[in-house]
């Protein structure tokens, strides 16, 4: 729905159209001289003087601890966040295809919590549905195999209009599955692969995170002012003059990046959500949206020695809110030359196409429409509730809103045409394949051309997606703009 429909259905005709705006500015109190109403906080880049931390690497029996702790996300300011071990953040999963997984988890918090594993394929109970809540003090423990194709997947909490304020503070981490069929392609690994978690923060003058977003910022997605990688702002990376492995996660809420090398090479995708594409794709930038992710390769080799290039998210087109500045992320440091021996696979992975003339059922989503608006919050301040909807609901938490048959082959098309905010649909329990996109960019992309989980639809586009359903149980689908998602922008289905 357009801005000024969105006013109408509000209360406000044609003629009243301004004093609508002027209300709902008086209903934002922007404290930031940064912030325009419509638009994303100005990011502020930092000196990249603090070297880049790499997240503790561990495996299955790790007991994780949502907590409030302390840590510096800017250099000399200590602040409260959010963490599932130590410092914020949570720790990087690195685990065996075939294994079985048991994780001890204990909510430290004041309020409910959970774990979603997002990315992974396991059973409806161990999901991190918004129904299986651990309250506060209380403990559960996830255990399932790791029955799925090496990928790069990713864990943060999923309590129903709170996921925004508790993966913003700090709850997330890394999961990564290995095989010995991707290990045999010899790719970067060890010191040269990179597990970067990118995410926006903002935050106050002692250097804690602030959560509050306005009724503005519910509707295009909280965003700040500082960009982090694996928990700090504006981090740096001695490189040497090799190919690395850089396996990126956009962790944040509402905030999209155009990632690109600020010298204008060119990079190659290798993978997405997942696990590996067919064959590498080569690109000079690449659009990411909050919950997908991104394998790619980065050859330093041809960069002079001591010289400096950054990972950098370019200025795109498409949505008012976000897109407009170029700004950097990591700065790379090359500091030391090295032969490389890494030959590029001219074929990384077998994904056997789904066929649409498989598909028993198709089902269309209008994702471009707000209405059923209430009275309702997020973090804490006022906001308006069920602004964004899935064909016109908002959650239920008991509703089933679509019935799938166990084993069935279904196209599901998100109608974004008559939106004007981008919307990234997640799915549960499943990995698809997209198979169109019309309007806006009109095409399939590079990292859209293996398994997804999520799949971002712009404003005026429609995307269908095609996906075979084999976990059995009841699953929910739903927008990682993660504003949207608490606002209601998320429905149930079950497989059965």
């Amino acid at each position: 729905m357009k801005r000024n429909d969105f006013l109408k259905t509000l209360g406000f005709g044609s003629a009243g159209l301004l004093m609508g705006e002027s209300l709902l500015s008086s209903c934002m109190n922007h404290d930031m001289a940064t912030m325009d109403m419509t638009t994303a906080p100005t990011v502020v880049e930092g000196a990249f003087t603090t070297i880049l931390p790499i997240l503790e690497t561990i495996t299955s029996g790790t007991a994780l601890n949502a907590r409030s702790q302390n840590a510096a996300i800017v250099a000399g300011k200590t602040g409260q966040v959010l963490g599932y071990k130590n410092g914020i953040l949570g720790p990087t999963f690195r685990v065996q295809r075939g294994s079985t997984v048991t994780i001890p988890f204990t909510n430290g918090l004041s309020e409910e919590t959970n774990i979603h594993w997002h990315g992974l394929l396991v059973p409806a109970a161990m999901d991190g549905h918004p129904s299986q809540m651990v309250t506060a003090g209380q403990s559960f423990n996830y255990t399932f195999k790791i029955d799925q194709a090496a990928n790069m997947a990713w864990y943060h909490p999923h309590p129903h209009e709170k996921t925004g304020k508790q993966v913003f503070t700090g709850l997330a981490g890394m999961f990564i599955v290995e095989s010995p069929e991707e290990k045999a392609l010899n790719l970067p690994s060890d010191a040269y692969e990179l597990p970067l978690v990118i995410q926006d923060k903002r935050l106050d003058t002692t250097g804690a995170i602030m959560y509050s977003p306005t009724l503005e910022e519910v509707m295009i997605g909280y965003m700040g002012e500082t960009i982090t990688v694996n928990g700090v702002s504006s981090p740096f990376q001695p490189v040497t003059t090799r190919m690395y492995r850089l396996r990126v996660l956009n962790g944040s809420n509402g905030r999209m990046y155009n990632l690109a090398l600020s010298n204008g090479n060119s990079f190659m995708v290798i993978g997405s959500d997942g696990g590996l594409l067919p064959v590498p794709e080569t690109v000079t930038s690449l659009l990411l949206a909050p919950g997908e992710r991104a394998d790619l390769l980065v050859d330093f080799s041809k960069i002079a020695l001591n010289s400096e290039v950054y990972l950098q998210s370019n200025s795109f087109s498409g949505v008012s809110s976000q897109g407009s500045q170029t700004f950097k992320i990591l700065k790379f440091m090359v500091n030391k030359t090295e032969t490389d021996t890494f030959k590029m696979p001219t074929s990384l992975n077998s994904i056997t196409p789904l066929s649409t003339a498989s598909a028993t059922k198709t089902r269309t989503f209008d994702i471009g429409v707000m209405m059923n608006m209430g009275s309702g919050g997020h973090g804490g301040t006022m906001a308006m509730k069920g602004m964004h909807t899935i064909n016109g609901k908002i959650f239920n938490m008991d509703r089933i809103d679509e019935s799938v048959a166990l084993n069935s082959t279904e196209i599901w098309e998100f109608d974004n045409t008559n939106g004007d905010e981008p919307h990234p649909m997640h799915l549960h329990g499943t990995f698809f394949q997209v198979s169109s996109r019309t309007g806006g960019r009109g095409n399939i992309l590079s990292h859209e051309k293996g398994l997804k989980d999520t799949v971002l639809v712009m404003p005026g586009e429609k995307v269908r997606i095609i996906t075979k359903f084999e976990k059995v149980g009841k699953f929910v689908f739903h927008c990682h703009n993660l504003e949207h998602e608490d606002d209601g922008m998320m429905l149930n289905f079950e497989v059965k």
